[in-house]
C-alpha cells in the first residue's frame, strides 16, 4: 500500500520548497514539487525606466543576484545595439565568475555536504586539530543536551547510510569550516571590481560603471589564487572521495534525460564565443538553442494568466488557491520537453560538443570516478560537475584577471531607444537564465524571467509531464518515512533557489 509524505519545508535551500512523495514497497512512485510564495518581480519593472532593471532584478535572490543583473543588461543590449569594450566584458566575467564560486562552494560544504558526512566521526576524534576538537566538543554538548533533536541539520542521525571513512568525514568537516573563508574570498573578489555584493550597482549596458586599477587587480589575483588552491586541492578531491564512498548515488536521482544550457562568459566582444557553449541536449542529440521554441505553461500554477505562452509575450497575473495547482512557479518547456539546467548541463552540452576545456576535463573526472557519461545524469553527477566547473571556472577567471588593462575603458555608451524589445540569456550558477524586455514610449511595458529553478522545480504542465525534480525523485529508496533523508539528497543535489524561481 502507497504511502505519502510531505516534507515541507525542505532546509539548506534558497527559499521555501516543498515536496510529495508517494512511497511504496519502500521506493518513491510518483512526487511533486511546490514552490511555496509569489513574489511578482515582473509586475514590479512594468512601468519603469529599462535602467532600472539591473537593480531590481538583482533583488530577486540574494545568492545569485549578480547574473539577474547581466541578464537584465544583456537584454537591454538587444534592444538598444550595444556593444562591449574588453575591459567592460573582461570585468563582466570576473564579477559574474566570483559569484558562480561562491555559490558552488556554499552549495556543497554549506548545503549539501552534511547529507552525506557522518558528523558523529568527531567523537572518536583524538588529534591536535583545533577546529575538530572545537567542534568535537560542540557535538557532545548538543548531544548530552536534554532536548537534543537527532536530526539537526548539521547532526544528522538518519537510518539511510552516511560516508564510513572517518577519515574523509574528518577531513570534509574541516573543510566545511574552511568553506566559510573562501566563499568571504569569492565574494571580496567579486566586489573589487562590482564596487560591493550581493548587490552590485555598477552592472549597466555597455559594461561596467568602474575603472580597473593595477592595486585592485594585484589583489585580485592574491585571491584566485587561494580560491583555485581549495578548489582544486580539497573541493574537487572532498567531491571525488565522496562519489567513491557513496557509489548508489550515481544510481540515484537521474531526471529527464533532457539538458539546456543558454551558454555563459562571453569570450570576445561580439558575444559570438562562450567559455561554457549553448545547446539542447535531447536524449543524446545535440543541436542549437532555439529560443522560439519556449514556453511557460501554468496547468497545475496558481496563475489565471494563458498557458504555453512564449515568455516575450507572457503574463503573472496570480490566483491563489486555483483549483488543480499545486505551485507557485510556472512549467517552462523547450520544444514541449521537460527540460534540466544547471552545471551538469553545461558540462554535458560542451562535453557533446568536444569543447577543448571541459571534455578532457570530463574525461578525467570519469576516468577517476570509473563512471560512464550517462551515470554523471544523477546526484553524485550533479555535484561531480559543479565541482568541475567550479575548477575550470577558476582556472579561466584567473586569466580573465590577467588580462585587464588598467585605465582602459570599461563601459561602451549606449542610444535608449523608445520602442523596443530584447533578451538576455545567460546562465546562472543554477542553470539557464533568461529576460525577455519589451519597452514602450522609453519604459517597460513587458518583463518575463524564466529561471534555473523554474525549469528544475517545475510543477506538471498542461500534458501531465512531471518536472526535472518530480521525475528525479521516481524510484529512490526511503529507508526511514519519518526521517526520508535519501529523497532530500536528490532535491539539493540541484541546488534549488525557490526565491528566484516563483514569480
Amino acid at each position: 500500500m502507497a504511502q505519502t509524505i510531505t516534507i515541507d519545508p525542505i532546509t539548506r535551500i534558497e527559499g521555501h520548497l516543498g515536496v510529495k512523495v508517494e512511497v511504496a514497497n519502500g521506493v518513491v512512485t510518483s512526487a511533486w514539487s511546490s514552490g511555496e510564495s509569489f513574489r511578482g518581480f515582473e509586475q514590479i519593472l512594468v512601468g519603469r525606466d529599462p535602467l532600472d532593471a539591473q537593480h531590481i532584478t538583482q533583488r530577486i535572490c540574494g545568492v545569485c543576484p549578480i547574473e539577474h543583473g547581466v541578464a537584465a543588461n544583456l537584454a537591454q543590449e538587444a534592444a538598444y545595439g550595444t556593444a562591449l569594450p574588453t575591459n567592460g566584458r573582461l570585468l563582466r566575467n570576473v564579477i559574474m565568475a566570483a559569484n558562480f564560486i561562491q555559490s558552488h562552494i556554499l552549495h556543497f560544504y554549506i548545503l549539501s555536504a552534511v547529507d552525506f558526512v557522518d558528523v558523529t566521526a568527531l567523537l572518536g576524534y583524538t588529534g591536535q586539530d583545533a577546529v575538530l576538537n572545537f567542534l568535537k566538543g560542540w557535538v557532545q554538548t548538543e548531544m548530552a543536551r536534554s532536548d537534543y533533536f537527532p536530526a539537526a541539520p548539521i547532526l544528522p542521525r538518519y537510518s539511510a547510510p552516511y560516508i564510513a571513512d572517518s577519515a574523509l568525514n574528518l577531513g570534509a568537516l574541516r573543510n566545511y569550516f574552511t568553506a566559510f573563508d573562501m566563499r568571504t574570498d569569492a565574494s571580496r573578489l567579486g566586489a573589487l571590481f562590482g564596487g560591493k555584493l550581493p548587490h552590485v550597482a555598477n552592472l549597466f549596458p555597455g559594461g561596467v560603471a568602474q575603472p580597473v586599477k593595477a592595486d585592485t587587480v594585484a589583489e585580485a589575483k592574491k585571491i584566485i589564487a587561494r580560491l583555485r588552491h581549495f578548489v582544486d586541492h580539497h573541493y574537487v578531491p572532498d567531491v571525488l572521495a565522496a562519489a567513491s564512498a557513496m557509489p548508489q548515488y550515481f544510481s540515484l536521482g537521474r531526471g529527464p534525460g533532457n539538458f539546456l544550457s543558454f551558454g555563459v562568459f562571453h569570450e570576445d566582444n561580439a558575444k559570438s564565443t562562450l567559455l561554457f557553449p549553448a545547446g539542447a541536449l535531447i536524449q543524446g542529440a545535440l543541436s542549437n538553442v532555439d529560443p522560439s521554441k519556449i514556453r511557460e505553461a501554468v496547468g497545475s500554477s496558481y496563475f489565471s494568466s494563458a498557458s504555453n505562452l512564449h515568455p516575450s509575450v507572457g503574463a503573472t497575473t496570480p490566483q491563489a488557491g486555483r483549483p488543480g495547482a499545486y505551485s507557485w512557479l510556472k512549467a517552462p518547456r523547450y520544444d514541449g520537453k521537460v527540460m534540466e539546467v544547471g552545471p551538469l548541463a553545461r558540462m554535458l552540452v560542451a562535453y557533446h560538443r568536444n569543447d577543448p576545456r571541459v571534455k578532457p576535463a570530463v574525461d578525467g573526472l570519469l576516468g577517476a570516478t570509473g563512471r560512464t557519461v550517462a551515470d554523471l545524469d544523477s546526484v553524485m553527477g550533479r555535484h561531480a560537475a559543479r565541482a568541475l566547473e567550479c575548477s575550470l571556472l577558476a582556472a579561466r577567471t584567473e586569466e580573465w584577471i590577467d588580462t585587464l588593462v588598467p585605465g582602459a575603458a570599461t563601459q561602451n555608451p549606449i542610444a535608449k531607444a523608445s520602442n523596443a524589445s530584447g533578451v538576455g540569456l545567460t546562465e546562472a550558477a543554477r542553470g539557464a537564465l533568461g529576460h525577455w524586455m519589451t519597452i514602450s514610449g522609453g519604459l517597460v511595458s513587458r518583463y518575463q524571467c524564466v529561471v534555473p529553478t523554474t525549469w528544475n522545480c517545475s510543477p506538471r504542465d498542461d500534458l501531465g509531464q512531471p518536472g526535472a525534480l518530480e521525475q528525479a525523485l521516481v524510484g529512490v529508496p526511503v529507508a526511514d518515512p519519518a526521517n526520508p533523508i535519501e529523497p532530500v539528497r536528490v532535491v539539493r543535489s540541484f541546488d534549488p533557489c525557490l526565491s528566484c524561481a516563483v514569480h
